[in-house]
Order: structure tokens, then sequence, then C-alpha cells
């Protein structure tokens, strides 16, 4: 189970790229930006698919 901080952390580094993010990707992340926003945790699918999208773009720039 993830933790709101680990939340947080995934959402502000995608935040400081996200001009990189193209479609469904960016519509998501957008969405799940919303959400965080209103202090809202995310749901089990939904922590995955921001999972997916930090792992596209953040963990693939650094490696």
């Amino acid at each position: 189970m993830t933790t709101y901080a680990e939340q947080k952390k995934m959402i502000e580094e995608l935040q400081r790229i996200s001009y990189r993010l193209k479609g469904k990707d960016k519509y998501d992340f957008e969405m799940f930006l919303k959400r965080h926003k209103d202090d809202e945790d995310l749901d089990s699918l939904s922590m995955k698919r921001l999972r997916e999208i930090y792992e596209k773009y953040v963990i693939k720039k650094e490696g």
C-alpha cells in the first residue's frame, strides 16, 4: 500500500516535467493532480496508473 507521502512525491516530480506528458498520460495526470489538490487519497487502480506514468517519464529520464 502506498502512502500519501509517496503519492505527493510522485505528483510533485511529474509536475516539474508535465510539459513532456502526452495523450492519455497527460489527461490522467491532470485528473490525479486535481484529486491531489483536493487532498484525496488515490485508490489502488489510480495509484497503479500514477506509478506507471511516473516510471515511464521520471525513472526513464534518470536511467
